[in-house]
């Protein structure tokens, strides 16, 4: 019985992957998440300015699912494994809030798109950080499902 209350070292991996999953995302927050591009053929070139994720209040709350699910990393690596599960709630929530920083009519650079053929376009952009902070969301929870169904199946 004794061995039942000791913790896995696969649960303390599970535990850590989600630490580093979290702290993805934290760093995440801090890139280019959209843009605003303006090019011009006749010219040549284009300008581009940048909207990076705690910039915007998407973001922050992003950046906060992300400590959160730190916490739950290192609260399941100290305690009990499955405590790291609790995790899958902080990054659905950054799941969610990361749809809808592109969805929100409101959201970033007011979804201006301006085409004048050659002379000039403007349109915004999603930057590499979106999809970044997506994808480390995403793993946050996964692994989190995964500690939790590991644990489940002991």
């Amino acid at each position: 019985m004794a061995d039942n209350l000791m913790p896995s070292p696969t649960g303390r991996l599970f535990a850590v992957a989600i630490m580093l999953a979290g702290g993805l995302l934290v760093f995440c927050a801090v890139l280019p998440w959209a843009g605003l591009q303006a090019t011009s053929e006749l010219v040549g070139a284009g300008v581009t300015r940048d909207v990076r994720g705690i910039d915007d209040t998407f973001g922050v709350w992003t950046l906060i699912a992300g400590l959160v699910a730190i916490a739950f990393g290192l609260a399941g690596l100290l305690t009990r494994p499955r405590v790291a599960a609790l995790a899958a709630l902080p990054g659905a929530l950054a799941t969610l809030v990361l749809v809808l920083f592109v969805t929100d009519s409101a959201g970033f650079q007011d979804r201006v798109s301006i085409d004048l053929g050659r002379f000039l376009s403007i349109e915004p952009v999603i930057r590499y950080g979106w999809f970044a902070a997506l994808a480390s969301s995403l793993a946050v929870v996964l692994l989190a499902l995964l500690a939790l169904a590991r644990r489940r199946a002991r």
